[in-house]
């Protein structure tokens, strides 16, 4: 099947890859936004995550082909396999998200109720295994997503479509830190998951590489474009302990530069928008309120029919005061904006005089930072991207945060915070503002 996607162009699918996209439960990416509340500041912003996988799909198959032209895997079917299950794992990355994406893990259920039987088979391996599935927690959305790939109409799909590859090995490139019960990823005594994992997820993974394309695009702005073909082009392997990592080649290292900056600006100008803020700050307070009745289900199939639709017309037909500004677009109005590289008391300060006068303030914090190394899981931080040199002979391969500098100038986070009130309440505010004096 051959999809027209305006960032990529021209996409292929295999008739087994389309069994999988044409899974209802694959399907309902369709109705999940990509950007949430985005479009309200950038109406083009409508885009799903659905086409936003399906091109992640696209370039996990581009850049594998990039990094392995010329690399002697044992055997044609071994090459063959190896793309197949990061295609699929690209594919699948986003499939557990909920409505509204992050926003509504807050009604997710306990992870007891998804019933995950990969999460209890994986006991056996004691401290191999994953290192927080069996806590009592919350799911999120990465939970459902494993609970898709190993368990649902998708995970019977791939058994199949895929003969040579099993549900598992695709959830091993998702979640890092599951065990894998055999030597799929070998080849020729080497350990190929560390890098193909990475290229599902890390500081330089095809998701990114997407999205970053994507929502620039639908944004109508320039802070997201990057040189995605140089990049894809100098990525390749370096080969440590007879376990393969993704690496760069040094002449494509300003690229890498340039990706981390946008991706950093993104947030900063885009994600991290006002309105998107106090519209999931809204959806929030609802979310936590003793009178929601919006809560997600444990039982997979059930969850399949919540999307993004079925939680505005929920909030519609509540009349919890949140939900309602939320249903009828009269949002909170940002009365102040401020940004500061570390944590400020002002901000607290004002909210307490304006609350000291009887109006009901929201204040919000975000926090941008450039990298995912300085919070990095302890399964992220062992898989380190190498940077290689083909033209100088005498340079020695290192981790890329120890060859860029990048890293240690935008080492701090940025810090937006924000003080909203009720539009009613905006001048009132405003004037308690005029003469507040803060020291």
């Amino acid at each position: 099947m051959e999809i027209r996607d305006p960032v990529h162009g021209s996409i292929y699918y295999s008739d087994p890859e389309v069994a999988v996209l044409d899974t209802a439960e694959y399907q309902r990416l369709r109705a999940i936004k990509q950007l949430g509340y985005a479009e309200f500041s950038f109406p083009g912003a409508t885009h799903n995550r659905y086409i936003h996988s399906v091109g992640v799909g696209h370039l996990a198959g581009e850049t594998f082909d990039a990094i392995f032209r010329v690399y002697p895997f044992t055997k044609p079917s071994v090459k063959t396999r190896f793309r197949q299950v990061l295609r699929l794992a690209a594919l699948l990355h986003d499939v557990g998200h909920g409505p509204l994406s992050h926003t509504t893990e807050q009604v997710m259920p306990h992870l007891s109720e998804l019933d995950i039987k990969l999460y209890k088979e994986q006991e056996q391996y004691g401290e191999e295994a994953h290192t927080v599935m069996n806590h009592n927690r919350r799911a999120n959305h990465e939970d459902y997503t494993i609970k898709y790939v190993t368990d649902s109409k998708i995970a019977e799909t791939i058994r199949q479509q895929f003969p040579d590859i099993a549900p598992i090995h695709v959830a091993c490139l998702i979640d890092k830190a599951l065990h894998c019960p055999d030597d799929f990823f070998v080849d020729g005594g080497v350990d190929f998951r560390p890098i193909l994992s990475q290229l599902v997820s890390s500081e330089l993974d095809v998701d990114r590489m997407d999205y970053l394309e994507r929502d620039s695009y639908f944004c109508g702005t320039n802070y997201g474009k990057i040189d995605l073909s140089w990049i894809m082009q100098n990525m390749t392997f370096y080969r440590r302990e007879n376990k393969m990592y993704l690496a760069l080649n040094r002449r494509a290292l300003y690229s890498f530069d340039d990706f981390l900056i946008s991706r950093h600006h993104m947030h900063l100008m885009v994600y991290c928008h006002h309105k998107s803020i106090i519209y999931e700050e809204m959806l929030n307070r609802y979310l936590t309120s003793p009178d929601c009745t919006f809560v997600l289900p444990g039982d997979i199939n059930e969850y399949t029919r919540y999307n993004d639709y079925r939680l505005h017309e929920h909030l519609i037909s509540v009349s919890n005061p949140w939900a309602q500004r939320i249903a009828q677009r009269k949002p909170f109005k940002v009365l102040i904006e401020q940004h500061n590289t570390s944590e400020s008391e002002k901000p607290e300060m004002i909210k307490k005089a304006l609350e000291a006068e009887g109006l009901e303030v929201i204040r919000t914090s975000s926090k941008a930072r450039l990298s995912k190394y300085h919070t990095a899981s302890p399964e992220e931080r062992a898989l380190q991207i190498y940077v290689v040199d083909q033209y100088d002979r005498w340079a020695k391969t290192a981790p890329i945060n120890q060859t860029t500098e990048i890293f240690q100038r935008y080492e701090g986070a940025r810090i937006i915070d924000r003080i909203y009130v009720a539009p009613e309440q905006i001048q009132k505010a405003d004037s308690i503002l005029k003469g507040l004096k803060l020291s």
